[in-house]
């Protein structure tokens, strides 16, 4: 179905810029406004896509189907027709429906004027305190930057979690992953750090986390402080999965905004499984074939794309931290290994440690930062490195300080981590409220290390 645009509209649009007796601009705008929408129609509504014939369109394009406002739905495959995935509920579509293009094209509001706000994944304010103010928009797709344009990463980032600025150092513009299963207490590690971080603001992307947990997160972990100097995007896991999507691009695109006016940004979604989850259900619907556990191959150039997006630029950075959802526990799944080989450092979250109490349930010898080396001085470093080589001693004798076989003296380091574990233990944990300066847990690891006998 298609309807042909009036002639005198070509001829406006091919009129020379030097005519003799130009036709006014609001004459051109109102012949324009009087033409005739051209409209295709949905040919078939087939699980969660549908297909649409009659209208030229390019992948990402965004149209309207019904009458009215109608559901809007983006193109994820063209060919012949147009293969869309809704952007809404389908429910009430119909063969026959109209369709028609939705102008201006997919738009993100930016600005200084997000902070303290709760908006959905189309940029739509859904925390009840009306309409945004102070912003603009931007086209919602963005490039990340040249690899040669990007400033290195030489300081470090506070988080406010011990564990994280001594053992795990985060550099200014790095990009790290939180791997852990359900329930390991991610979403509270994320909570600290928003309150605890040197950057200058944070935007957080809630990508398919359940209705019921949104505003805990909000009010409970990330409380009134935090709030104030974030962005938080929200999708749901009931929304469709361009939504889910939608809200990992909408979140990044406001983060490089603000890197753009040369901010320190930390971005931080949960979760990045979901993300490609949300991929996979978009793929398959596109004809797209299975591959490793049904994931697509183009969820792992989403992925790469979404995450090389964050870090440096010319001005400014985005210190990214993505939680990692393993299924199963297993961090070998598709998903986890192809975040853990494009991501600049991972942080293992344990299951052992969290049903016994200990918060953040951190694996110090399971996580590393790639950039710890590039963003710690000498004496730092050796601090690390000593309180780790106690960890991995006891590590390595715990089979024998289970049975009892172990015999005092045989390993000096086993000594000092038996004598002091709750010394130990007491560094490590912390208190979701508590926020620990870069100094002062340098300071505690430097006496912990002299006391441990692997003082710098």
């Amino acid at each position: 179905m298609s309807i042909v645009t009036l002639p005198v509209l070509d001829a406006l649009d091919a009129a020379p810029a030097n005519r003799r007796t130009p036709v006014p601009a609001r004459l051109a705008a109102a012949l324009r406004a009087a033409a005739p929408e051209r409209r295709g129609a949905v040919t078939a509504v087939r699980g969660l896509s549908l297909t649409v014939a009659g209208l030229p369109g390019s992948v990402g394009d965004v149209l309207a189907v019904g009458e009215g406002n109608g559901v809007e739905v983006e193109v994820v495959a063209a060919a012949d027709t147009l293969t869309c995935m809704p952007l809404g509920a389908l429910d009430g579509i119909r063969v026959d429906d109209p369709v028609r293009r939705r102008p201006g094209g997919s738009t993100v509001p930016v600005g200084r004027g997000l902070l303290g706000r709760v908006i959905d994944g189309l940029g739509r304010p859904i925390d009840g305190r009306g309409p945004l103010t102070g912003v603009h928009t931007v086209p919602w797709g963005n490039t990340a930057p040249s690899a040669m344009d990007r400033a290195r990463i030489v300081t470090p980032i506070a988080t406010g979690v011990r564990v994280l600025d001594t053992l795990t150092t985060v550099g200014r513009g790095q990009r790290l992953g939180l791997f852990a299963g359900s329930g390991v207490g991610k979403s509270s590690l994320l909570s600290m750090v928003a309150r605890g971080t040197a950057a200058d603001v944070a935007v957080i992307a809630l990508v398919g986390e359940r209705g019921r947990e949104v505003r805990e997160f909000l009010e409970d972990d990330l409380g009134t402080e935090g709030l104030a100097r974030s962005v938080v995007v929200v999708a749901t896991g009931d929304e469709p999965a361009l939504m889910r999507l939608r809200a990992a691009g909408t979140a990044t695109r406001i983060a490089e905004a603000l890197r753009d006016e040369g901010a320190d940004v930390l971005l931080m979604m949960d979760s990045l499984t979901r993300v490609a989850m949300a991929q996979r259900e978009i793929g398959l619907s596109a004809g797209e074939p299975p591959a490793t556990r049904g994931y697509p191959p183009s969820t792992f150039a989403v992925l790469a794309r979404l995450l090389e997006r964050a870090g440096t630029a010319a001005t400014g950075s985005i210190t990214g931290i993505y939680t990692v959802l393993v299924d199963g526990d297993d961090h070998n799944d598709p998903v986890a290994d192809s975040a853990r080989s494009i991501l600049d450092g991972h942080v293992v979250l344990d299951r052992a440690l969290a049903v016994s109490g200990h918060f953040p349930s951190v694996d110090a010898l399971g996580s590393v930062s790639r950039l710890a080396s590039k963003v710690t001085d000498p004496r730092q470093k050796a601090l690390a490195t000593g309180l780790r080589r106690v960890l991995a001693a006891r590590r390595s004798a715990q089979d024998l300080l289970d049975v009892g076989a172990y015999q005092p003296g045989s390993n000096p380091l086993v000594d000092a981590a038996v004598a002091h574990r709750d010394a130990i233990e007491n560094f490590l944990r912390q208190p979701i409220e508590e926020s620990t300066a870069p100094d002062d847990a340098w300071r505690r690891l430097g006496d912990l290390c002299a006391t441990l006998g692997v003082a710098a």
